[in-house]
């Protein structure tokens, strides 16, 4: 990735930054749980992380009124559709972050990703790859972010088509 490319993502993210902190000196009390709070912020953190490292990313988010979820960041890296979730800690636990993501949650996520898929143009299925984006921002210390590629696949033994 150029360095210009790098610059504008940089600044894109200072920007962002800097707008949330204007709008916490706005002194109104935060309306969302403290785990939400952080679980958005892993996935800002987690955005600009896939887009230094070349991906396009296309959803935050993602929702369908189907099935119940939602899908944290859906990117393009070259032909290949990135299902991404990502998991945010402020603390290291004993666990490691990217384990909570069980047979249950994968099962949404895939269910999810065909409801997306449904939805994109053309007749082709695209190539999907399942990540998971560990990110830990533990106050004090360099945030961590750990990138699981092809984390899990399609089924896990079973099929789960809708």
């Amino acid at each position: 990735m150029g360095w210009w490319r790098q610059t504008k993502i940089t600044a894109l993210e200072k920007s962002a930054s800097a707008l949330e902190w204007m709008a916490a000196r706005r002194h109104r009390p935060p309306t969302d749980p403290s785990h939400l709070v952080t679980g958005l912020d892993g996935e800002k953190v987690g955005f600009f992380y896939l887009m230094r490292n070349g991906y396009t990313v296309v959803a935050r988010r993602w929702s369908s009124n189907r099935v119940k979820g939602d899908l944290d960041l859906v990117a393009w890296q070259g032909q290949t559709l990135c299902v991404i979730e990502v998991k945010t800690r402020t603390a290291h636990n004993m666990v490691p972050a990217e384990l909570s993501v069980d047979s249950s949650k994968r099962s949404v996520l895939r269910r999810l990703t065909r409801q997306y898929i449904r939805r994109l143009p053309g007749k082709t299925v695209p190539h999907v790859r399942f990540d998971i984006l560990s990110v830990y921002l533990v106050p004090g210390q360099e945030r961590e972010i750990h990138h699981f590629k092809d984390a899990f696949s399609w089924s896990d033994g079973r099929r789960e088509w809708d």
